[in-house]
């Protein structure tokens, strides 16, 4: 859960110098000896990667040098070698250096530098790769590019889509960029917490971890009360002492809990506010017609969602299949609601949604994408209501292969509304009033089909993780209750199983049309966390094959090995966090994941941009009437893929960090108590402990562990002694006792209750390989003279 505040300034302490000018506009500093037809040297081939990130395909590399034949074999295995050696990984379709910025990335404008250019950082930034670079931004002209058409001009606070490029003067930010458009224009504003000083005025306490303190002037307050969560701006910045600021709005009060996810919201600018416009279009909303729609009234497809879902956007039917060709086999039904018929390219909805990209779901509430007119109305799946939708039916196999599919665009009408909880019961033998009457007809064919469709799923082989989710349960007054982890029911996975091949046919459906869409990717590890992952596994015993060709059934031959023993969790964790993140993009490169080749999200289209953007275009292709994807849509497919993307990943980290603030408040009255934990995380300057009861995990510094050197050893994600050969490691459990509490920031810090355990042969064998020469060694300051940070 919580990082404590970490440093993460400039390490060379560099000013931004003057924007330069990139990409093809400019020269690059020194320019490349580039021979046609000849296969580059390694040298070369990173070089140009970095000079000139928009050609970063293997395609536009062989393109670059000329490469036919022979040559283009050879530089392929040697991208592959250098992908292996960590020199270079994979961004979507592009080849980029190690922590370099994709061409297309969302951009957070935050400063400028001293000639008064303007200066942003990516909006979502790996916290393991330390801070975010700096990137020039490079203002066009009104008149926009060789004078054609309005160019986007963007101001501090604002969020834009951008083009990278590799800057020239090296003495400034590594990147310029230039502006493709702005997303979202925001005040420089920063969030807090006023307190009231002696004599008026008072301070704010920042909500974020590398925040500082501001003072506020008595006649700059705004009416903000002591409590109040608040928004700023700074008015006034000197050479000693504090920040001045001046209150630009009172959000709310922190004494309840229910302003805690604001908090997130406001920092991540989430948008949460629908503007005028977007809630008239959607009042003003009719029901859909029949045009070009097929009456499925009187199929009885049902929704089966959490107890307390007020959305239902995908209900399911299921039967046997009569045709005498495929004996044994079923035919799935997945209708989801037709949100395209309701929500039409550029209009209000359409450009909030965009602006949105997905829901975004708190504890306490939930940010929709959509307004509750059309995401809770119009096109909720209600029981008994006449719905839109948009309906694939599937044909199975005895086996649970795919042998058929077909899309319509339907009116139906949900024959139950049911919770996970209660078609689970029914199966089980303890049918209710309302499930009763439904089990032989609708509900054990449902479960038949998801026997034969697991059968299909289990020869897939998708990735197994063992990773339970915890869930946050509030009592009336917004507070922490307790924290759960939900079992995992049967009903759950057959949703999700049907949901999965729905989006399945979505994207074979589209790829035979030549129809342009977006696709949910997931490439694979890449080389370099192959090889981590490899040498922690050796320490274990458990070998990891070399090789490029890594397939999710690969992971789960170790994570079966390590089922049921000591190490089990420690293994999910770790085989976790070798995987690359699923994003959105027009190149399909499968999903390595779920072990598919063709995969598009097609079944949320009420809380996901992306499930929109393939609605429109079934309906476009297949000829389905009105709310198709438009040309000027599919021009922009790279650069809404990257937008989404990136939502997704506020999203999460909003969601994240409100979890953290909730736990770390709940815990806030309990410091100096003792909790039962596990090493969730090893690092050289210390431990991240998580407390499996509370969804939370704090950190103990390295320098609280002891007196003796401790050292970090990366390949068994291991802290030990130098003089004892006591450590931890990932996956230890252990008892700490809560330091402090930091609700505001979602900070944890623990002491370490727990002796350490000796440590393996080959941990100790380590510390004699010139560990000091390797910088490795950490210790409690005051015993010897430091070493220096790492």
């Amino acid at each position: 859960m919580s990082r404590i505040p970490r440093d993460r300034t400039n390490p060379a302490g560099k000013r931004p110098g003057k924007i330069g000018r990139a990409g093809k506009d400019a020269p690059a500093v020194e320019p490349l000896n580039i021979v046609h037809g000849a296969l580059p040297s390694r040298e070369v081939i990173l070089r140009f990667i970095a000079d000139h990130p928009q050609k970063a395909s293997k395609r536009e590399l062989a393109k670059a040098f000329g490469l036919k034949g022979d040559n283009r074999v050879e530089l392929k295995h040697m991208l592959q070698e250098l992908e292996q050696e960590g020199m270079l990984q994979k961004n979507r379709k592009s080849l980029i250096r190690p922590g370099a910025l994709p061409p297309v990335t969302v951009l957070d404008i935050t400063t400028r530098d001293k000639d008064g250019d303007l200066i942003g950082r990516p909006a979502e930034w790996p916290e393991d790769q330390g801070v975010a670079p700096a990137v020039a931004i490079r203002q066009q002209s009104p008149a926009g590019r060789q004078g054609k058409g309005k160019a986007p001009v963007a101001g501090l606070g604002d969020r834009i889509l951008a083009k990278i490029f590799p800057a020239v003067d090296r003495g400034g930010p590594a990147y310029t960029a230039r502006i493709i458009k702005v997303i979202d224009r925001r005040r420089g504003a920063s969030m807090g917490v006023f307190r009231t000083a002696p004599g008026g005025g008072g301070r704010l306490l920042p909500i974020e971890r590398r925040g500082e303190e501001m003072v506020i002037d008595p006649d700059f307050t705004g009416g903000a009360t002591d409590g109040d969560l608040v928004e700023v701006e700074i008015a006034r910045l000197g050479r000693f002492g504090l920040p001045r600021a001046k209150v630009l709005s009172v959000v709310g009060s922190v004494g309840s809990e229910k302003a805690i996810s604001m908090i997130a919201i406001h920092a991540h600018g989430i948008p949460h506010v629908f503007p005028p416009a977007v809630i008239a279009e959607a009042d003003a909303a009719k029901p859909a017609s029949m045009s070009h729609r097929e009456d499925w009234c009187d199929v009885p497809l049902i929704t089966i969602d959490p107890a307390d879902a007020k959305d239902h956007d995908d209900a399911v039917y299921a039967e046997l299949d009569p045709s005498p060709d495929n004996p044994g086999g079923v035919i799935v039904t997945v209708a989801i609601a037709d949100v395209s018929w309701y929500v039409r390219p550029n209009s209000p909805l359409d450009r909030e949604a965009l602006k949105r990209g997905n829901s975004v779901y708190f504890p306490d509430r939930v940010v929709p994408m959509l307004p509750e007119r059309i995401s809770n109305d119009l096109c909720s799946l209600k029981e008994g209501v006449d719905r839109p939708a948009l309906a694939v039916r599937m044909s199975f196999s005895g086996e649970g292969r795919k042998i058929g599919h077909t899309f319509h665009r339907i009116m139906m009408k949900s024959a139950a509304k049911l919770s996970y909880q209660q078609a689970q019961a029914a199966i089980d033998g303890k049918p209710d009033d309302q499930t009763g009457p439904m089990l032989e007809p609708i509900l054990k064919p449902l479960w038949h089909a998801y026997e034969v469709m697991k059968r299909g799923r289990d020869r897939r082989q998708p990735l197994e993780l063992d990773m339970p989710e915890r869930k946050i349960l509030l009592k009336p007054d917004g507070t922490v209750d307790r924290v759960v982890v939900p079992p995992r029911l049967d009903a759950h996975k057959l949703i999700e199983e049907m949901m999965i091949q729905a989006n399945v046919c979505a994207a074979e459906t589209l790829e035979k049309k030549r129809q342009p869409l977006i696709y949910r990717i997931h490439d694979g590890p890449t080389l370099a966390k192959q090889e981590i992952l490899r040498e922690f596994l050796a320490t274990l015993g458990i070998s990891l094959a070399k090789g490029g060709n890594m397939r999710a059934n690969n992971f789960n031959g170790i994570l079966a090995k390590a089922d049921g023993t000591p190490h089990q969790t420690m293994v999910n964790e770790m085989v976790l966090r070798s995987q690359s993140q699923a994003i959105y993009g027009p190149e399909n490169i499968g999903h390595f994941g779920l072990n598919l080749m063709k995969y598009a999200h097609f079944t949320s289209p009420i809380r996901r941009y992306a499930d929109l953007i393939v609605h429109r275009a079934l309906v476009g292709s297949l000829g389905f009437g009105e709310g198709g994807i438009t040309p000027d849509e599919e021009a922009a497919l790279d650069d809404i893929a990257a937008e989404i993307s990136t939502f997704e990943r506020r999203a999460m980290a909003a969601e994240r960090e409100t979890v953290d603030r909730l736990i770390a408040h709940h815990l806030s009255g309990r410091v100096g108590e003792e909790f039962a934990g596990r090493v969730s995380g090893v690092t050289k300057s210390g431990l991240f402990v998580a407390l499996p009861d509370y969804g939370a995990d704090g950190f103990v510094p390295i320098s609280t562990l002891g007196t003796d050197y401790f050292i970090y050893d990366e390949a068994h994600q291991a802290l030990s002694g130098e003089r004892t050969g006591l450590g931890y490691r990932l996956g230890d459990s252990v008892t700490v006792k809560l330091a402090e509490a930091i609700p505001l920031a979602g900070a944890l810090r623990f002491e370490m209750i727990s002796e350490g355990r000796e440590m393996p042969a080959a941990v100790r064998s380590f510390h004699k390989a010139g560990r000091r020469d390797r910088g490795q060694v950490r210790k409690k300051p005051g015993t010897r003279p430091p070493r220096g940070r790492h």
